[in-house]
């Protein structure tokens, strides 16, 4: 009999698991995503990635505000699933619906657990400038991340992930993890390994203002804390004429400070733009100032010549 699956998801990150079911034998009886939200600079209502995957597919999309009420909990259990297969979708289940099914409901997580447990793993593993990270399928309980894990995969993070790069690696990865093991799962051939909590990580959900960038720290972990923070919400300093978001950039093992140059101090060394960092020297390749449009930092400093120093008190 083939298994019915419930999918929850909401962004991008979501979508590859969900093809992957609605490519498989399993029967997809329906989508639970977040409902249609205002975005962009222009505030137009617009649907999550994974409801208009499903709908191109044919699946019926519910989108509850909550899934705490009486009213959302029956509609689950109408659809008699066997499993539900979380991604990313941005509610915390309650008992009521991770009883449901018999198969439980199990998480597609976006790094190696128990290290970094929450909303933002992909960029705390950039930050902290672990080697590599992966996918983990969990068995949800009520806890953050704490379930029994089911299955990982890794992969390593290299020099020039950023948080959106890595998500797409991930995301992709998560969806083969999930093909892979779904059939032993619902066989009854896994048995899912308790985590060590004594090893878990916390991975909190960003916030705008931590894109500061310190120039006093070292130039290597400003390059992570650019790449960690792309493409929201985004790394940002400031320059005498307002807000400068910094895009891309590397460490400049080549290139030495000026004398008695401190950190947040800019240069310019032959086509190159570079600050001073707590240690080391930082290149900065991409960036783009207050109302303007993304650019090269050698056309920025030459629309601002006064640019000598960037605040150091973030």
């Amino acid at each position: 009999m083939t298994a019915r699956i419930i999918f929850m998801g909401t962004p991008d990150f979501a979508v590859p698991s969900l093809e992957a079911l609605l490519d498989s034998d399993y029967q997809v009886v329906a989508v639970v995503t977040q409902p249609d939200r205002p975005r962009g600079r222009g505030k137009k209502v617009t649907p999550p990635p994974v409801k208009v995957t499903a709908q191109q597919a044919g699946v019926p999309v519910l989108q509850p505000e909550t899934l705490r009420t009486a009213e959302a909990v029956a509609e689950l259990t109408a659809l008699a699933p066997d499993l539900i297969v979380v991604a990313a979708f941005g509610q915390i289940l309650r008992p009521d619906v991770l009883n449901l099914p018999r198969h439980g409901c199990i998480n597609v997580h976006a790094s190696l657990l128990p290290r970094w447990r929450g909303a933002a793993p992909v960029a705390a593993a950039i930050r902290a400038g672990d080697a590599e990270t992966g996918v983990s399928l969990m068995v949800m309980e009520e806890g953050l991340d704490t379930g029994p894990v089911i299955a990982r995969r890794a992969i390593p993070i290299s020099a020039t992930h950023t948080r959106a790069t890595l998500t797409a690696d991930l995301a992709a990865l998560g969806a083969q993890l999930l093909t892979d093991t779904l059939p032993a799962w619902l066989a009854g051939q896994i048995q899912a390994e308790t985590q060590d909590d004594r090893l878990a990580t916390k991975a909190s959900l960003l916030k705008k203002e931590e894109g500061a960038v310190n120039w006093q720290h070292a130039a290597a972990r400003i390059d992570r804390h650019i790449r960690a923070f792309d493409p929201w919400p985004g790394a940002f300093t400031e320059g005498p004429r307002g807000r400068i978001k910094l895009l891309q950039s590397g460490p400049a093992a080549d290139v030495s400070a000026p004398p008695q140059a401190g950190p947040g101090f800019v240069f310019k060394q032959g086509k190159g733009v570079y600050v001073v960092t707590g240690d080391g020297v930082l290149k900065l390749e991409t960036v783009q100032p207050a109302g303007k449009k993304a650019m090269p930092a050698l056309a920025m400093l030459n629309g601002q010549p006064e640019l000598t120093q960037f605040s150091r008190s973030q």
